[in-house]
């Protein structure tokens, strides 16, 4: 008797590694993107289609054990146009199909904290994409309560790891001039602590929440490895491969703002930076015990991710 398969939305960094992991499992994957590219493993059959299309996703999804939604739709500046439609249709097929729906997320909800953020901290946004995501668990979780789907989200801080694309993200884009060399711009203190996520920690997360009847109902953090500051992540990244020593100039933040005005990416980026201007922690101790899933290891992780992303150059 076949097994059923796993859908996953999207075919970035997250949702490759999420399919590799299920394929090398022996779980039939099929990855979902409008183009119809995917990681190209065995096991994993890629469809091109639209995500947000809900009779489209049905279809792919009949008869799926999961559902996860590993997309990233477009830039910040997109978000309210894209998401909710997408959104829309992934609790649509998890409903028709009734296969668990589990939701890649971030930690952007819970808004700005000065203690270790929780899976069960309540949810207090202060930007509107922070409020894109929460409204979307909260649609996800209500339908889960009301017995319509089974429901359950990662959350995530900012990713690390090889396969993320060297301008993907504020540390990727500051590892991009500081790995080769230059000096890079950045946008708040570069000496606050702050967590970062392996992305195959991620994609672990992901796998296990997906087949345990534990984890749906309630959201749950990723592990992550103990904070470390901006400067020191380029530092121990330009160490790992021999680059020199990382040059950080911080652009004011009154000059970011003014910048925001004709620049939408950089009024969006603004909202985000509370991240950076006090120690941002996760406590991810209640997946660990759970799931026992642990976090990467941190020397192993900077050295393969250095190492790809020095190598990605022009």
């Amino acid at each position: 008797m076949s097994r059923a398969p796993h859908v996953i939305v999207g075919a970035g960094p997250v949702g490759s590694s999420l399919a590799r992991i299920l394929a090398d499992d022996a779980e039939p994957v099929i990855v979902v993107t409008r183009s119809g590219s995917g990681p190209g493993s065995d096991g994993v059959r890629s469809v091109a289609a639209d995500a947000s299309d809900p009779e489209a996703l049905s279809r792919i999804a009949s008869g799926a054990a999961a559902i996860y939604n590993c997309a990233n739709p477009g830039s910040y500046t997109q978000w309210e146009r894209l998401w909710p439609p997408l959104a829309s249709a992934l609790l649509a097929a998890a409903e028709s199909t009734g296969a668990v729906l589990v939701t890649m997320s971030n930690l952007y909800g819970y808004g700005p904290v000065m203690v270790p953020m929780t899976a069960q901290m309540p949810l207090n946004p202060t930007d509107h994409k922070g409020a894109l995501r929460a409204r979307m668990w909260e649609d996800a979780r209500s339908a889960h309560e009301a017995g319509r789907i089974r429901a359950t989200e990662a959350r995530a801080s900012d990713y690390i790891g090889p396969t993320l694309p060297v301008a993907s993200g504020l540390l990727a884009r500051y590892a991009h001039s500081t790995l080769a060399g230059k000096p890079a711009s950045v946008f708040a203190d570069p000496d606050v602590p702050h967590a970062w996520t392996a992305i195959d920690d991620v994609a672990r997360t992901l796998a296990a929440l997906g087949r345990d009847d534990r984890a749906w109902g309630r959201p749950w953090l990723v592990p992550s490895n103990p904070p470390v500051s901006v400067r020191e992540a380029l530092r121990q990244l330009s160490t790992a491969v021999g680059a020199p020593e990382p040059r950080l100039r911080v652009v004011p933040r009154w000059l970011l703002k003014t910048g925001g005005l004709v620049v939408p990416l950089l009024r969006e980026v603004d909202g985000m930076l509370y991240q950076f201007d006090a120690p941002f922690e996760v406590d991810a101790t209640d997946t660990e015990a759970t799931f026992g899933i642990e976090p990467s290891g941190w020397e192993r992780l900077v050295a393969q991710t250095a190492t790809a992303w020095r190598n990605r150059l022009p």
